[in-house]
């Protein structure tokens, strides 16, 4: 089948391109960028007026969970495409909602919204290995099984691991090198959420680095902004700058918002997290449950602590000028971080991508191609993906088309799922999945694999 894509104003950083030109798919695949009209195409798209560039790229979110007959309990993924994203890296912060490579599996059996990719996450395979609680070490014997489960995931095609070292207070570096060491001199990435944040990031981020420093791995540091969005931005970039200079694989990545999200019963919520922070309850606001919609108090988060732990929130503590410093940095990918649970989260999931034109473009934080990139060729280098994240002949056929008068996200905290405006249309290996803003086919997607 050929789709003719003419008279957008066509960006691809990859391939240093932002011209108008004509883009003719063929088959699944980039067939041509070309100033001439394409005869015998199957579908025309008009887009005058439109920018059209590669389908984007969710380097940092949080899969849809499997119902129990194992199709994809479609949520979060919808909002992807929606979103203008055409792949997604699920699997982080050491959680995966199932064994990643049955996942995989059915996401091949029976499609989804988007293609998938997966990180096997370590707190998972701890679990799978280990009752010992996420406060406490575990044997030598137990790190080596849990080696050989991360070793399967990889085999299974998962894109490298992902750490959730705040949430797994128990992990020792041994336990941590034992299964980094299975990405060693491979292009498999390794991402962290990192043990502490504020005051101590510092200390968490050379926890994480110097191992992956030793082992020269593909590293990423998970969403930066809520890491070190307290005063610590600038030079916590300059101790990632001074890393990357020294030749380490070294990203980041940021979501566009001032707020972050996860579940009350985590560990970011352990006591002394006011002091962390130098704040009150109040800056705690319930997503769901007997409070959603309302902020904490003493009452209520002790509530929610010993009857509702996996409650999602939103917190309120972020600086501003934190968060648009890193996403303005060259090393900083955009990540929605995107956690939906029963329809309830935090806008990031549906409105990122959106966001970071509408409210960092549009306001002159960013240059609009420099947000592509980071959209797209960004996120597909650093997974090592050669035939996504560009439109050069030869890449699959995922291309995104939006209004940059028109976009913006109009997802909110009160309605986290609310679609964006302005993406016009998106295309997963060479059909169309959106059209005119509306889901047209939800199920275009399949694994991605190493």
């Amino acid at each position: 089948m050929k789709t003719f894509i003419k008279n957008g104003q066509l960006i691809d950083p990859k391939n240093k391109i932002n011209s108008r030109l004509n883009l003719l798919l063929e088959d699944g695949r980039v067939a041509d960028i070309t100033r001439d009209d394409a005869a015998n195409a199957d579908i025309v798209i008009d887009a005058t007026g439109l920018i059209v560039t590669p389908g984007f790229i969710d380097i940092h979110m949080h899969e849809d969970p499997l119902n129990d007959d194992g199709t994809l309990a479609v949520s979060i993924t919808r909002s992807m495409l929606a979103m203008g994203v055409t792949t997604a890296l699920g699997g982080n912060c050491g959680l995966n909602v199932a064994d990643p490579v049955t996942y995989l599996d059915n996401i091949d059996r029976y499609g989804a919204p988007v293609n998938m990719a997966l990180l096997a996450g370590q707190g998972w395979l701890r679990e799978k290995v280990s009752k010992a609680d996420k406060y406490s070490t575990i044997s030598r014997d137990e790190i080596a099984k849990e080696a050989k489960e991360a070793k399967r995931a990889l085999d299974g095609g998962c894109m490298g691991l992902s750490y959730g070292m705040r949430y797994v207070p128990g992990l020792t570096e041994e336990e941590y090198e034992a299964t980094a060491t299975l990405c060693c001199r491979t292009d498999r990435l390794v991402a962290a959420h990192v043990r502490d944040d504020a005051a101590g990031i510092f200390t968490a981020g050379e926890e994480f680095i110097s191992v992956a420093r030793r082992l020269d791995l593909n590293t990423e540091f998970s969403h930066i902004g809520s890491m070190a969005g307290f005063g610590q931005m600038e030079e916590f970039l300059r101790y990632i700058d001074e890393t990357r200079a020294r030749g380490m694989n070294l990203h980041c990545d940021c979501y566009p918002y001032y707020a972050f999200s996860t579940h009350i019963g985590s560990t970011t919520y352990d006591p002394g997290f006011l002091e962390r922070y130098n704040t009150d309850y109040s800056v705690v606001e319930m997503c769901e449950g007997k409070y959603k919609g309302q902020r904490c108090t003493e009452e209520i988060y002790n509530y929610y602590r010993k009857y509702e732990p996996n409650a999602i929130t939103v917190c309120h503590v972020m600086r501003q000028e934190d968060v648009d410093m890193a996403l303005a940095h060259p090393g900083v990918m955009l990540g929605s971080d995107g956690l939906i649970n029963k329809g309830q989260g935090h806008p990031r999931a549906s409105g990122a991508f959106p966001r970071l034109i509408a409210e960092f473009v549009k306001k002159g934080v960013l240059s609009l191609y420099d947000a592509i990139a980071k959209m797209t060729s960004m996120p597909a280098e650093k997974l090592c993906l050669p035939n996504k994240g560009h439109l050069g002949r030869g890449a699959e056929a995922d291309v995104t088309i939006f209004n940059l008068q028109t976009i913006k996200d109009n997802a909110t905290f009160a309605s986290p799922m609310t679609s964006p405006d302005g993406i016009e249309y998106v295309i997963i290996g060479g059909r169309l999945a959106l059209k005119n803003g509306k889901i047209v086919n939800e199920t275009l997607g399949r694994a991605v694999r190493k």
